[in-house]
């Protein structure tokens, strides 16, 4: 099993049980920009105890590694839990929705795309992905949240609308982090 072959299964699955979800992460920011590899499938969810037990069911072991109690534990402290697929390495971030403004925002803007060449799917939209990629760059500085960032802005500019970045900025704690990046792509030599 590769990436493409668990998406399609979790894909399935999401839809079958009817939980609204959200693909975010590295595979997300590169659909909207460069193209980076990554070793996992992050994956943003509304969840309830119920829920949670039937898509733990559906992904048994031995074919699959899932905690039950971890997932029970993740939807009441809005956390989050995994999905492994140990012969491939393959694992899946499940991250409960936040339960804030901008959570319950960025599951309502959500938009359904080709996530694979055969295979639609909800993604968080573009202006969301860079605000999460903003939150984790303030947190750990790393360059390559920038350079997801960058690339997502010039690929989509005319998609993106920079006021929801800025308003969500602004409310997160993030507005240095975004001046920051604006200041960088004003820098940027238009081949880049």
């Amino acid at each position: 099993m590769d990436a493409t072959d668990l998406m399609r299964r979790l894909i399935s699955v999401l839809e079958d049980q009817g939980i609204a979800y959200m693909l975010v992460g590295s595979m997300a920011s590169s659909l909207y920009g460069r193209v980076r590899f990554t070793a996992d499938i992050d994956i943003v969810l509304d969840l309830n105890a119920e829920q949670a037990e039937k898509l733990c069911a559906a992904f048994p072991a031995p074919e699959y590694y899932v905690s039950l109690e971890a997932a029970r534990e993740a939807v009441r402290l809005r956390r989050q839990f995994n999905i492994i697929h140990p012969a491939s390495g393959m694992k899946v971030d499940l991250i409960l929705s936040r339960a804030d403004a901008w959570g319950r925002a960025q599951m309502a803007r959500r938009e359904r795309a080709w996530i694979l060449p055969d295979c639609q799917g909800y993604m968080a939209r573009p202006e969301d992905i860079i605000l999460s990629k903003m939150r984790y760059y303030k947190i750990g500085g790393s360059e390559k949240h920038l350079r997801d960032i960058t690339s997502i802005l010039k690929r989509n500019s005319d998609k993106v609308d920079p006021a929801y970045i800025a308003h969500w900025a602004e409310e997160l704690g993030l507005k240095e982090t975004w001046d920051l990046i604006k200041k960088r792509l004003s820098e940027m030599p238009e081949e880049e």
